[in-house]
C-alpha cells in the first residue's frame, strides 16, 4: 500500500498499533494555519518526528520512537506532530516534510533513522534555532543537530548468546532488512555471540534488499520468504533486524514451532505480534522511546542536546527484553546472556561493528 504523507497532532491516548498500514493515520490538526491562534500556538511548545520507511505501526523501529513522543506529550505537557515517509520518496521529499515540520515551529524535529541525515543537514541550516535529532547516524553533525545512537553489536551479541543456547540444531538465522553499515553491526555482533557460546554453530545470514532499495524494511513477505528458507537449512532460532518486514520472520518462525528474536522494541509485548508471541524467545530492544524523549525534554528545559548522545549497554540504551516466561526459565541462557553483559559493560568482551 502506497503510504500518504501526513502531519498530525495527536492525542495523549492512543489506539493500539496494528501491522497494517491504517494504524499510521492520526488527526489532523485543525488550526495549524489559523492566524487567530498562531500567537497562543507560538507560545505553546512542540515537538514533531518524520517516520522512517515503514512507519508508525511497524511494532518496532517506529513505534518506539512513538512511545517516547507519546511520552513526552503526557509527562511534559506538549503538543506533538507527526509525519509519515511516501514509498520511494527522494530526497527532496525528506527536506520539504522537515521544513514544514520547523516551519510550523515544532521545536525539535527528529528524523527517525538514518536516511534522514542529509535531509536533517540542510534543513537545519535553515533553522538555526530549532534542534534537530537524527537517530542512528553520526555522519552529518552541528550545532543545531542531536546524533542520537546505540550500540546495537552489544544488544545483538547478547541475542546470538541465546540463540546459541537456545538452539537445538547448532544452527541460527540472522535476517538484515538493508544491507547497509547500521544493519551489519547487528549482524556482527550477533554472529560473534554466537560463535563465542557454540564455536560449533552454524549462522545463516541474509539480506533482503541491497540500497538504494530500502523496501527491505518494509515487507513483511520478504521477511518471511527468507526466514522460511533458513528455517529449512535447518535453523531454529531467526534474529531479524529488519523492521516492519520483521514481522514475516517472526510469522515463519512461529508458524514452524521454531524460535524468533525481535529487535527495537520488545516485541513479545506488541498487540499486533500477540499471535506468535509464545515463539518470541526474546527481542534485542534499542531505547529508541528514551532518546527520544531524552531530546524534547532538553529542548524544553532550554538546554538543547547537540553532537553525540550514545545509549549502550552500560545506560540500558540497549538491552534483551526478559518478557517471555519461557526464557525467563531457561536458566541457562538467562545466566550466560547476563554473564556477557557484565563483561561487556566491563570491557572483557570487545563486540566487532561489522562482519
Amino acid at each position: 500500500m502506497r503510504r500518504i504523507t501526513r502531519i498530525a497532532t495527536v492525542g495523549i491516548a492512543s489506539a493500539a498499533l496494528a501491522l497494517s498500514a491504517t494504524a499510521c493515520g492520526g488527526k489532523k490538526s485543525s488550526d495549524a494555519s489559523s492566524s487567530s491562534s498562531s500567537s497562543s500556538e507560538a507560545k505553546s511548545a512542540s515537538a514533531a518526528i518524520a517516520y522512517d520507511v515503514g512507519g508508525r505501526g511497524d511494532q518496532s523501529f517506529n513505534d518506539a520512537a512513538y512511545a517516547g513522543l507519546e511520552k513526552a506529550e503526557k509527562d511534559l505537557k506538549i503538543k506533538t506532530a507527526e509525519a509519515e515517509p511516501t514509498e520511494g520518496e527522494s530526497e527532496a521529499d525528506k527536506v520539504q516534510r522537515l521544513t514544514e515540520l520547523a516551519r510550523k515551529g515544532n521545536n525539535p524535529v527528529i528524523g527517525v533513522g538514518f536516511s534522514y541525515a542529509p535531509a536533517i543537514e540542510k534543513v537545519a541550516k535553515k533553522f538555526p534555532n530549532t534542534t534537530f535529532g537524527i537517530i542512528d547516524d553520526t555522519s552529518k553533525t552541528g550545532p543545531n543537530i542531536a546524533n542520537l545512537v546505540f550500540n546495537e553489536e552489544q544488544g545483538s551479541y547478547l541475542a546470538g548468546v541465546a540463540a546459541a543456547k537456545a538452539s537445538k540444531t547448532g544452527t541460527v538465522g540472522f535476517i538484515g532488512g538493508v544491507e547497509v553499515p547500521l544493519i551489519k553491526k547487528f549482524q556482527a555482533g550477533f554472529e560473534q555471540g554466537v560463535k563465542d557460546t557454540n564455536p560449533n554453530a552454524k549462522v545463516l545470514s541474509a539480506y533482503l534488499t541491497q540500497p538504494p532499495d530500502f523496501s527491505g524494511f518494509a515487507k513483511p513477505d520478504l521477511g518471511k520468504a527468507a526466514a522460511k528458507g533458513q528455517l529449512d537449512g535447518g535453523a531454529d532460532v531467526i534474529y531479524a533486524a529488519a523492521g516492519l518486514a520483521g514481522s514475516g520472520a517472526i510469522e515463519a518462525a512461529s508458524t514452524a514451532g521454531k524460535w524468533a528474536i525481535g529487535v527495537d522494541s520488545d516485541q513479545y509485548n506488541q498487540p499486533g505480534l500477540a499471535k506468535y508471541k509464545d515463539h518470541i524467545l526474546t527481542s534485542v530492544t534499542k531505547d529508541v522511546s528514551l532518546a527520544v524523549f531524552d531530546l524534547i525534554k532538553s529542548v524544553k528545559d532550554g538546554k538543547p542536546e547537540a553532537g553525540e548522545v550514545r545509549y549502550g549497554l552500560d545506560k540500558n540504551g540497549v538491552a534483551l527484553a526478559d518478557s517471555n516466561p519461557q526464557y525467563k526459565a531457561m536458566a541457562d541462557v538467562t545466566a550466560a546472556v547476563e554473564k556477557a553483559k557484565a563483561d561487556i559493560i566491563a570491557k572483557k568482551i570487545t563486540v566487532k561493528t561489522a562482519p
